[in-house]
């Protein structure tokens, strides 16, 4: 990829999954749910206010994109779609991104928890990019994979190791006209 990502001041290069004209996809350092992914614009600006109508055209189709391709890949039957926009709605990384989760029935006890646990992620994602204590985990994700989640103490920000070993997975999933990575 001869192309640098950032994902506001961090180098998100080997993380990124998907790349179109004016957005990428990149994996989670810490997911909510195997597949939870981001979208983000290349122009890195801090609110969806303050993108053109091209950037936003191409934020949400490649949104559609990567949706259909995370879905498949981690046997989602639905997804959350999400933006904090501004740090008063829990933004702590100040670059617009939608979140993609893949959900699955009873994948949450209470449906709407998955929002309680977005803003915790959110909150804490700035703070933890450069953070190596993650807990290792073997191989790749699988669709089958159950879903049980962590309390937020333990969901630990993910090696770098692991994050590009699912971003190299899922940058294979998607068709070759689709500019994937």
């Amino acid at each position: 990829m001869s192309q640098q990502y950032y994902f506001s001041k961090f180098l998100v290069t080997s993380q990124v999954i998907y790349a179109s004209k004016y957005s990428f996809a990149l994996v989670n350092l810490k997911p909510i749910l195997p597949g939870h992914v981001l979208v983000a614009p290349k122009r890195i600006v801090a609110r969806l206010r303050d993108l053109s109508k091209e950037e936003i055209d191409d934020l949400f189709e490649s949104v559609q994109v990567v949706q259909n391709v995370v879905e498949k890949a981690f046997g989602g039957t639905s997804s959350n779609i999400g933006i904090q926009d501004g740090p008063e709605a829990g933004q702590s990384v100040p670059h617009v991104h939608v979140h993609i989760i893949p959900r699955k029935k009873l994948d949450f006890e209470n449906n709407d928890d998955v929002y309680v646990h977005l803003e915790k992620n959110e909150a804490t994602m700035n703070s933890e990019f450069d953070s190596n204590s993650a807990i290792a985990k073997d191989g790749l994700p699988k669709a089958s994979m159950n879903r049980i989640i962590p309390k937020d103490e333990d969901r630990a920000p993910r090696t770098m190791e692991e994050m590009v070993k699912e971003a190299k997975w899922l940058a294979s999933l998607f068709k070759e006209d689709a500019h994937s990575c």
